[in-house]
């Protein structure tokens, strides 16, 4: 193995979920996860779980929970969040452009600072979609493009090194668009700066989209 792929390799698997949790394990951000996920209940799908941040914070309405995420680098901090959740937790490895499931399987998906890493987001809206029932609803928290042009002009200039050092996450993915280009209704979906992060990489997209 070069000596640039093991750097690779090494930042993904022991610095990026560290850094995920730096950024994210924040109680500005855990308020807004406790808000968005008092709205899951029965059969509840989470794709890019990654380390855990939202299993503490599903309410008991849930019935039955399953993850989605294709990164083992993110398990050991996945296992020891899931271990210490009130719900038993189905874990799949697996990614969100090809979920292992059925058509109308479940009653609400999440996602989670998910769709700016996939690598096709629109396959992995269109995915979400194919496997809600009627009605289902989607909960989501993503942080994109920012309606300033100023702002989404420094995302698209810094777009190639947030990939970078996000592991593939991007900043200019525009949220809304890719939502309706899918079919889905959005209701109650706000629009908010998160508090002491950059423009550029904090404005959030949070809500519920409908089936």
């Amino acid at each position: 193995m070069a000596l640039s792929e093991f750097h690779v390799g090494f930042y993904s698997q022991f610095v990026f979920p560290w850094l995920c949790d730096l950024a994210l394990d924040r109680p500005c951000v855990a308020r807004r996860r406790r808000e968005l996920l008092a709205g899951a209940q029965g059969e509840t799908l989470e794709i890019g779980v990654g380390t855990g941040l939202n299993l503490p914070h599903y309410p008991p309405q849930v019935r039955r929970l399953a993850t989605v995420d294709p990164d083992p680098a993110m398990r050991r901090r996945l296992e020891r969040r899931a271990a210490a959740s009130a719900l038993e937790v189905e874990r799949h490895t697996a990614c969100g452009e090809r979920l292992p499931f059925d058509d109308n399987t479940w009653d609400c998906v999440v996602s989670t600072f998910t769709l700016c890493s996939v690598q096709d987001a629109r396959q992995v809206v269109s995915e979400v979609r194919r496997v809600l029932r009627p009605g289902g609803q989607f909960l989501l928290m993503e942080h994109g493009l920012s309606p300033e042009p100023s702002v989404a002009r420094r995302q698209r200039r810094w777009n190639w090194l947030q990939c970078r050092l996000g592991d593939g996450c991007r900043l200019d993915l525009n949220v809304r668009s890719l939502l309706q280009e899918e079919s889905f209704q959005a209701a109650h979906m706000r629009n908010e700066h998160l508090e002491r992060t950059p423009k550029t990489h904090g404005y959030l997209h949070i809500g519920v989209a409908v089936k």
